[in-house]
């Protein structure tokens, strides 16, 4: 009884400090974007070549020294291997690979364990969705002996596409203590550094790890690589996309906060409470933006303009406000200039669409599902229809 009470303070300050998060539209403050062509000297971009030159890599590194941390780049070596390979998964659909890749630097390795099934009817390489993985890991059960909608890997087989996965912890544990204990041990500089990479930044290594596998896979179409995230997942997803150009396309899955959301709206989750609750995913140097969003040199339409004018595919569910569906979708629509300088025209509504009604149609796909904040078959046959539309 003694321990329950004592624990009561600490549940009510939780819970105050989650209710204090803002859930009307009519308090959120008035806010000034970033102007997503405009360098931080005033210069103006008005072509694609300005903007890969000039622009691009300025607010790469934007978000690398303020947010996300640095991406390492160097390693001592790659080994990839097939621990098992069974041709008649699925009921003869599918063949199943699980790969281990050992990436080695400075004398240490992480191990990656991918999941990965291919279609057998198929005609030469296949495209493939790539999902980052932080729920259980049983949501990607290669035996089959449990399926998920959260990695409904039948449906894809069926639609033609591969279907892989690996999961969170095999780069970063995602725990404020245990973190450390993936890739990190390779990069220690990285911990000492105030814009040294953590958790998030880990998860979207470790996709590029996976992507230079694909690229030695013959049966995988490396060019047709659409990487997946939900809720954190979504977040790494993103800027996996934005920092490896290899990967064709990215869908980003309830992602708020730091992920497809608006973060000067300050609505539903917020800087000061992402970077409170979970120290570990971002650098150190985010915390200074904690209640000033309005200072940082970036928002998130940024981040999806980094990704142009490669496909970009976000989601919202109804019941998810603390992922702010709105924000997500004017993210999306600050970002289409930069699309715009390829050519590439969104067919986004000047407003987002009602619950349910899907806009899955390339460069830039949208929907709010009805729900809970979580990644179904009907947010699946959407990314489906979205990687068919180019």
């Amino acid at each position: 009884m003694f321990r329950s009470i004592r624990f009561l303070p600490v549940l009510l300050v939780a819970l105050t400090s989650v209710r204090a998060q803002n859930y009307d539209e009519s308090k959120v403050p008035s806010y000034t974007l970033p102007e997503v062509l405009r360098t931080v000297s005033g210069k103006e971009i008005k072509n694609k070549n300005q903007w890969e030159k000039a622009r691009r890599p300025e607010i790469l590194a934007l978000f690398e020294n303020n947010i996300y941390g640095q991406m390492p780049r160097t390693v001592d070596s790659i080994r990839h291997s097939v621990v098992t390979e069974d041709g008649q998964a699925m009921s003869g659909n599918a063949t199943l690979k699980e790969v281990a890749i050992d990436v080695f630097r400075n004398k240490k390795s992480v191990r990656i364990n991918l999941t990965l099934f291919i279609p057998n009817k198929k005609s030469g390489p296949v495209p493939v969705f790539l999902l980052i993985n932080n729920r259980p890991k049983s949501n990607t059960d290669p035996t089959r002996q449990k399926k998920s909608e959260f990695w409904p890997a039948e449906m894809v087989i069926d639609s033609g596409y591969a279907v892989a996965a690996f999961h969170v912890s095999d780069l970063a544990p995602d725990d404020k203590d245990n973190y450390v204990n993936g890739v990190l041990q390779m990069y220690p500089e990285q911990l000492s550094a105030d814009n040294g990479m953590k958790a998030i930044g880990a998860w979207a290594w470790g996709a590029s790890r996976v992507m230079d596998y694909f690229e030695k896979d013959r049966a995988i179409n490396a060019r047709k690589v659409i990487v997946v995230g939900h809720s954190r997942g979504g977040k790494a997803s993103l800027w996996a996309a934005s920092q490896d150009q290899r990967f064709a396309a990215c869908v980003t899955n309830c992602s708020g906060n730091t992920g497809a959301a608006l973060a000067r709206r300050q609505f539903g989750e917020r800087i000061t409470k992402i970077n409170t609750t979970f120290p570990h995913w971002f650098s150190n140097n985010y915390k200074k933006f904690n209640d000033k969003e309005n200072e940082l040199p970036v928002d998130q339409h940024m981040l999806i303009a980094l990704i142009a004018p490669r496909p970009v595919y976000a989601t919202n569910a109804s019941k998810d406000l603390w992922a702010d569906p709105t924000g997500t979708y004017l993210a999306l629509k600050h970002a289409e200039k930069v699309y715009g300088l390829y050519g590439k025209k969104s067919g986004l509504p000047a407003t987002p669409p009602g619950i349910n009604q899907s806009l899955p149609k390339a460069p830039m796909g949208y929907h709010n599902r009805e729900g809970e904040h979580d990644m179904t078959n009907f947010d699946w046959g959407n990314f489906i229809v979205f990687a068919k539309s180019f």
